[in-house]
């Protein structure tokens, strides 16, 4: 189903800017409710130099009134007005930026946000789909008296930013990165010039309970994506839990509808591979290497899975650098007809991170009771041609 909205229909037309030399506590008016989540940075001569979103701001641990807006500017692709909304979607992942700067001619005239896309899509025909074709099944869980170090390991090992929060067994609040910074990483009165000081690691060690957003945003699996997205935005979220009475079913959030909307107008029955990146420059040679490894992936499963899509997020860890290689942590999400599959991994840099976490991937998936459905006997040999042992992990 094609989608005939464009960037140009969608894109917020409030512009707010900000001065690349200006401290950081003048950016903080412009984030305010209501105005979109991101500001132009101009140089001295009013020129467009790159943006500051409220994410990057949310997430900085730099004394505002120190720090300068240059910063924690960054540089986004720039869209056209036609740009359609699957290409929006596609080039928001591969950036791994929510909002990017809309030009015509040369000029700015406002920035497209994650929002914004999703928002065009379910106005259009697909958005009277249900919630559970988009959904993350069975996501990652913790309980209410497990330690906030705890779910910041959760939120590490599967690159993820929200977790439900179970206690006994039933939806008791969701814990993003958010409710992790703004409670632990953001006591305004342990900042010195620079990084924060003071911080008590202790304070890792409280329980998630004591974080948690609760009560928690719920919609049910046949709510229409539309009706989904109003919640989300009338609420201020951007995760939904899917439930069924007080059971988890799942969830979503804007990196689900965004990933679905970028497949809109992909070829059916194939296997397709999409690349996010943060913080990781790779190389012609190394996305060549990536791209063998899944092609010979797709061979093995594109019978049995037809019509499915492998987002590859890659992120580094900063400066942790050995022998001139990079620490790389790498996150697989295979979204197909029968299910949405994950696996991840970390390790010196990107081709034998990438291939350890596509094995992992392949044993989820011939473990997977929809793979042994559909064909136990393949999947089964080929375990064991694999050498690999056959019970439930």
């Amino acid at each position: 189903m094609a989608m005939s909205t464009t960037a140009k229909d969608i894109f917020s037309k409030t512009l707010n800017s900000v001065q690349e030399n200006d401290p950081l506590s003048r950016s903080l008016d412009g984030f305010k409710k209501g105005n979109p989540p991101v500001m132009a940075v101009l140089d001295e001569k009013g020129k467009y130099v790159g943006m500051l979103t409220r994410r990057t701001v949310l997430r900085s641990r730099l004394d505002f009134t120190a720090a300068k807006v240059h910063s924690l500017m960054q540089v986004a692709p720039q869209v056209a007005p036609e740009m359609p909304l699957g290409e929006l979607a596609k080039l928001m992942i591969a950036s791994g930026m929510r909002q990017l700067p809309l030009f015509e001619k040369g000029k700015l005239l406002g920035f497209v946000t994650d929002e914004d896309v999703i928002h065009g899509a379910v106005g259009d025909d697909w958005g009277k789909g249900t919630v559970e074709k988009v959904m993350t099944r069975a996501p990652h869980t913790i309980e209410a008296n497990r330690s906030v170090g705890a779910v910041l390991g959760l939120m590490r090992e599967f690159g993820i930013s929200h977790v439900p929060v179970l206690d006994n067994g039933k939806l008791a609040g969701m814990v993003s990165i958010e409710d992790i910074l703004k409670s632990i990483y953001w006591p305004q009165k342990h900042q010195t010039t620079g990084d924060i000081v003071g911080e008590k690691l202790e304070t890792l060690g409280i329980a998630v309970k004591g974080i948690m957003a609760s009560p928690v945003v719920t919609v049910e699996g046949k709510a229409s994506l539309r009706n989904a997205e109003v919640l989300m935005h009338k609420q201020d979220v951007d995760c939904l839990c899917i439930v069924v009475g007080d059971r988890l079913m799942g969830i979503v959030t804007r990196l689900d509808f965004l990933e679905q909307i970028s497949q809109v107008a992909a070829p059916t029955r194939k296997l397709t591979i999409q690349f996010g990146t943060k913080g990781v420059d790779v190389t012609p040679d190394q996305q060549g290497f990536m791209m063998n490894e899944f092609d010979s992936f797709s061979h093995r499963f594109q019978e049995a899975f037809q019509l499915g899509t492998l987002f590859v997020y890659m992120k580094s860890h900063g400066d942790i650098v050995a022998r001139e290689t990079p620490l790389v942590h790498c996150r697989l999400q295979f979204r197909t007809v029968r299910g949405t599959f994950f696996a991840a991994s970390e390790g010196w840099g990107i081709e034998p991170t990438f291939r350890i976490a596509l094995v992992r991937l392949e044993r989820r998936l011939l473990r997977s009771k929809e793979l042994l459905a559909y064909n136990p006997k393949y999947a089964k040999d080929y375990m064991r041609k694999m050498g690999m042992p056959q019970e439930e992990e």
